[in-house]
């Protein structure tokens, strides 16, 4: 019921991911229910592809490991991954399930419903651990998943044979990425999610993800608390108060970048991409953390999520432009 396609696939990667895709479809006019959109755009999404497509703009190859249905959609997945220099070598066809749509409604600044057409479920959560192109996961600078992934089989024994694979090699994030309609409950979610800190270096979350991962919503103790389990670095999103970020040698604090917002569904994978490419390039956590933040406020700008990615010099560019948003920095 599931085959893999694409061509031999590459060993050394510098960013793999794993996880959703499929198409988002986005109202052209913002401000009105779905129910009064006369015109949509079609866009591949999907976060751990949207991570991998900013990560390629920064220069960087780039790949995603992800399933698709054996329809029209799935096909412009790959096509529209392939254009945006994302390798589509581990996009497996899943038969059973059709490649998954995504609706949103678009009411700036900070309103901005989601409608997930996965039913009864979609391709990426029926990855299966003989789907995981192992030689390319160990050998990956940065390998990124979300906690979605986890949310159920087989998908969540992929993730863990991917991550059994890693033995911490490189650089391995987590988006803690908590979305209840994904999780049979939140007990659960809890008890998967803290399964697998012990695997990674990074995490990323927002409160409300740091208390289902570790039980903790203030962001210092929410950090503290990641550090504790063995990361190297913990960043907590605050949403208008900006991005904690935490070593065991020191605090960042980034000022949130002010932009007038058009839809913000893409920040937060922008700044993923954006923080693969800091870690990449050698670059401090304050820069890192600083770049990444800004990049995210960057596609909040714009409409759409995969084709909205920033270049390096447009991050940069607004970066000097906002000098207010210079990372304040405390050894510990």
């Amino acid at each position: 019921m599931v085959s893999s396609e694409g061509d031999q696939p590459m060993s050394d990667i510098d960013v793999v991911t794993i996880g959703r895709s499929g198409i988002d479809i986005y109202p052209l006019q913002t401000g009105v229910g779905l129910e009064d959109v006369e015109t949509f755009g079609k866009f591949l999404g999907g976060s751990p592809t949207n991570v991998a497509v900013a990560a390629a703009r920064y220069g960087h190859s780039a790949a995603t490991i992800t399933a698709v249905g054996d329809d029209p959609f799935g096909r412009f997945v790959r096509r529209e991954m392939t254009r945006l220099n994302v390798s589509a070598d581990f996009v497996v066809t899943n038969t059973e399930y059709k490649t998954p749509i995504t609706f949103c409604e678009i009411f700036p600044p900070d309103d901005f419903p989601l409608y997930f057409y996965r039913e009864p479920s979609a391709p990426d959560l029926a990855l299966t651990s003989q789907d995981i192109p192992l030689e390319a996961v160990q050998r990956a600078k940065v390998f990124l998943f979300s906690g979605s992934g986890m949310s159920v089989e087989p998908s969540r024994s992929a993730h863990h044979t991917a991550l059994d694979a890693r033995r911490k090699f490189g650089w391995t994030i987590m988006d803690l990425d908590y979305r209840p309609m994904f999780w049979d409950d939140e007990e659960t979610a809890h008890r998967e999610i803290s399964s697998v800190l012990e695997h990674i270096n990074v995490a990323v979350g927002n409160k409300e993800e740091c208390r289902v991962a570790v039980g903790e919503t203030d962001p210092d103790r929410a950090a503290d608390a990641l550090l504790e389990r063995g990361l190297d670095l913990a960043i907590v999103k605050q949403g208008p108060k900006g991005t904690l970020a935490k070593t065991a040698d020191e605090r960042i604090e980034v000022p949130v970048t002010k932009v007038e917002v058009c839809n913000g569904l893409g920040a937060g994978d922008a700044f993923g991409g954006a923080l693969c490419h800091g870690l990449l390039s050698g670059w401090s956590v304050a820069k890192t953390i600083h770049f990444a933040s800004t990049a995210g406020a960057i596609v909040a700008s714009r409409l759409e999520c995969s084709t909205a990615m920033p270049t390096e010099d447009e991050v940069l560019d607004m970066i000097a432009a906002h000098p207010e948003t210079k990372p304040h920095v405390e050894a510990r």
